[in-house]
């Protein structure tokens, strides 16, 4: 029998669980690097997605805490969408992918993970990238850790 060693993910299993909304805590918290925040913004930021589907997917966050894009204000929703932009250059820079997966899941019946507090996800894509384990044992490999990724990433966004 073959294993996957993902020890990384013991950490997230035996901390405490916040009660507030984790986007507004770790933005809140001002340790960029270790909630692997990558740029602030005017009205957003943008960050790692700390439980990734593929490497380098970001998510672009609005401060303010709205469970829906049409909720948001002009200058937010501008702002959001320059970031997406921006993190599409950045993901090409330094990543190379061949094409991406860009959207927001506003709900939970639409698998938000995440429902009361919109953000916009940024998932570049390999040709080749999908493989048997998320079919066979619901498993996805990250090739990659996070501090490495943001490092990478950091470095190209928003220079």
């Amino acid at each position: 029998m073959k294993r996957l060693w993902a020890p990384w993910r013991m950490e997230y299993i035996l901390s405490n669980k916040t009660k507030g909304c984790v986007l507004c805590d770790k933005v809140a918290e001002n340790h960029d690097k270790k909630n692997h925040i990558l740029h602030r913004g005017r009205t957003c930021y943008v960050m790692l997605n700390l439980y990734p589907y593929n490497n380098g997917h970001l998510m672009v966050v609005p401060y303010q805490h709205v469970p829906s894009l049409e909720m948001l204000e002009q200058e937010t929703l501008t702002e959001m969408m320059l970031l997406v932009s921006q993190c599409l250059v950045a993901l090409r820079q330094c990543m190379n992918p061949h094409g991406f997966n860009l959207g927001a899941n506003i709900g939970k019946t639409a698998g938000a993970g995440v429902y009361d507090h919109v953000h916009f996800h940024i998932v570049p894509r390999w040709e080749g990238d999908t493989n048997f384990m998320p079919i066979f044992a619901e498993t996805r490999v990250i090739p990659e850790l996070l501090d490495d990724t943001y490092d990478k990433l950091k470095a190209h966004l928003c220079r």
